[in-house]
């Protein structure tokens, strides 16, 4: 919304905010000025309100610095959003938004609606293999974020993740190909760590939460400091003569560091067994510690750098030599400028989409006015012509060859009459209904945030019960309670029978579904596999009640009918043997539009995390890729999106 060749990118940190001026002419990049605005406490100081801290330091680096008429690219932390990989089965190109929007279902832990979310795919050419990034933020924490910018009068065009921010800036400027070194780079924050793996063309990013926080805490508890001296001590810890006495208290917490990247480098090597890592980069004030790249070497028995200078900015001028020192702080709002620009190989963006509408019709109102003037001397000018050809038309002769053209159509029209082909007959709605459906076209697009948002309900209320119940915890073990499968829908126009296609008696005889018989609908045939150690109790307890709550939305186009008995159990997956729910074997529905392909149905986490968890650790855990497979059970679920009320309203608005 700014000048096209300027860009501010911003990181908002906990121990500063670090901004970057970056002009560009497509070519080179050139810094036009930066910021370190420090806090005056960091914000993991305990009993410090962070947001107050916040808005103090977005004040002052507006008021010292001019951020007019530029872009404004910023970066959310990455404890504070989700970066979830998983692999795709082949498909066409034109499918995978739809597999990924379902892979995102699974592995996101909060419901689609109340994220803003972006993915970006990776293709190596070694490999067949499609994997997708998803990056995601609540809509509350990023509403938190731009009312914090919005209160200085910013107004941001570009926001993404700190780790995606980092991978763009370190491989734009070192020119990451997919013939580089396997590359960690390692973002050590205030209260978090980012750990980006780029090998062969893939990006892989995981965040864990041991920071400078937790260095300064140690200090603490070994000197007996309060919290602001120990900070500061940890800052002139390279410079103190009891530097030694430091590394000493701190080392636990280096341990603690180099068991979570270990972790996380066997989790990458299990899912891709043919990396090869060869270096790691280090980012942040933290790696300024005296001992710690040695230490890290010596643990990972990889070559440990810190990141020293860009090699492709320019910045000219008497604070050159300050660039210079603070490079290592500003890769991440490097990394904002550069996807800004379009210039960054991960381009997820998570503004959210009515903000920049809104921003944007902002920018244009005072063109309107300009536009309405002329507009206003236009219609003048428009009024006048025909004002004078009316008159001169008045005034004219009409031609003999209008009265001639008259007769001729009146005798076709009697000669028609005559013939008997001008009665009315009896219309055929039917393609016209078929044709009517092109009016809804979003209509499937709910249908699948629909069930997507059923999926993960049932999923937050299985977690729930399984603090309860031991065993339905272990039946789930690391992965979904529920996962889908496959989904089928059938549109059933309006006047016909019973629901059929597949299902039951029990099901056409509802009471329930002959209330429908005669509106239009939608069935949804899913298939799911269900991690339970009774699949009854699970889908009577768990699953319908869950469906059944759907019943009264108000927010959707449509209504949801359910059948008395809506499920029917085919038996089981995986190891052993059985059929755990102890139901007939039933034919999942084959008639239909097949909506959404086979989309690998697991949860690919390295751990299940519990919906709307705030435990750091849980978005991103990693586990031993060789545990067990907990077997599970495979069931059909049958329920019907009714297009008009039970009297042939419609409900969806459209012209059924």
């Amino acid at each position: 919304m700014g000048s096209s060749n300027i860009c501010w990118g911003i990181e908002m940190g906990y121990g500063a905010i670090k901004a970057l001026k970056i002009e560009t002419d497509g070519q080179t990049n050139k810094v036009l000025d930066f910021a370190i605005i420090n806090h005056a406490k960091v914000l993991s100081t305990p009993e410090l309100d962070q947001t107050d801290a916040m808005r103090v330091a977005l004040g002052t680096l507006v008021s010292q610095y001019d951020l007019s008429g530029a872009r404004i690219a910023v970066s959310l932390p990455g404890h504070q959003s989700f970066a979830r990989f998983a692999k795709l089965p082949p498909v066409e190109p034109k499918k995978v938004p739809d597999i990924v929007k379902f892979e995102a279902v699974q592995q996101i832990p909060f419901p689609l609606e109340e994220v803003e979310w972006d993915y970006q795919t990776f293709v190596s050419p070694d490999s067949p293999e499609i994997e997708v990034g998803i990056f995601a933020v609540t809509r509350q924490r990023i509403a938190e974020q731009l009312s914090m910018l919005n209160d200085v009068g910013l107004t941001p065009d570009t926001a993404t993740l700190s780790p995606v921010a980092a991978y763009n800036a370190l491989a734009s400027d070192l020119g990451f190909t997919n013939d580089t070194p396997g590359t960690i780079i390692l973002d050590i924050g205030s209260v978090a760590t980012d750990l980006i793996i780029a090998e062969a063309g893939r990006v892989w990013v995981r965040t864990f939460p041991i920071g400078g926080h937790q260095f300064t805490e140690a200090l603490v508890n070994s000197f007996k400091l309060s919290y602001s001296k120990a900070e500061k001590l940890k800052r002139e810890a390279e410079q103190s003569k009891h530097a030694r006495h430091v590394f000493q208290a701190m080392r636990p917490v280096f341990s603690d560091i180099v068991q979570e990247i270990q972790r996380s480098i066997g989790f990458y090597q299990s899912v891709h067994a043919d990396c090869d890592l060869k270096r790691l980069i280090g980012l942040g004030s933290t790696f300024r510690l005296p001992g710690l790249r040695k230490y890290l070497k010596q643990q990972l028995h990889l070559d440990v750098y810190r990141l020293e200078q860009f090699k492709k900015l320019t910045f000219e001028g008497p604070r050159a030599g300050e660039f210079q020192a603070a490079t290592f702080n500003m890769a991440t709002a490097y990394g904002c400028v550069l996807q800004a620009f379009d210039q960054a190989p991960l381009r997820a963006n998570l503004m959210p989409v009515q903000v920049l509408k809104d921003a944007m019709w902002g920018k244009k109102v005072p063109y309107f006015f300009a536009a309405a003037g002329v507009a206003a001397a236009a219609a003048g000018a428009m009024f006048i012509r025909p004002l004078l050809d009316s008159t001169a038309f008045e005034g004219a002769e009409k031609p003999a060859v209008i009265d001639r053209v008259i007769r001729e159509a009146g005798m076709l029209a009697n000669e028609a009459n005559d013939a008997g082909v001008t009665d009315s007959a009896e219309s055929n709605l039917a393609a016209a209904q078929i044709v009517s459906l092109l009016d809804n076209r979003g209509l499937y697009t709910t249908l699948m945030d629909g069930t997507a948002r059923l999926i993960t309900m049932v999923n937050a209320k299985a977690n729930t019960e399984a603090e309860n119940d031991a065993r339905l915890a272990d039946a789930i073990g690391d992965g979904p309670a529920v996962a889908l499968m496959s989904l089928d829908t059938n549109y059933i126009g309006g006047g016909g029978a019973a629901p059929s296609g597949g299902q039951s008696a029990a099901v056409v005889q509802d009471a329930e579904m002959a209330k429908i018989a005669g509106s239009r609908r939608v069935e949804m045939t899913a298939r799911f596999e269900v991690a339970a150690n009774n699949l009854d109790v699970f889908m009577l307890d768990i699953f319908e009640p869950v469906l059944r709550g759907q019943l009264g939305r108000e927010d959707v186009g449509y209504s949801i009918s359910v059948a008395g008995v809506p499920w029917a159990s085919l038996g089981f997956s995986g190891a052993g043997g059985g059929n755990p729910g102890g139901r007939p074997t039933a034919r999942p529905n084959q008639g239909g539009n097949r909506m959404i392909a086979r989309g690998g149905g697991g949860n690919t986490n390295p751990s299940r995390p519990r919906v709307g968890s705030t435990n750091l650790d849980s978005l991103a855990p990693l586990v031993n890729p060789d545990a067990k497979a907990t077997p599970k059970a495979v069931v059909t679920v049958t329920w019907f999106a009714v297009l008009d009320d039970v009297n042939g309203a419609n409900i969806d608005g459209g012209e059924g």
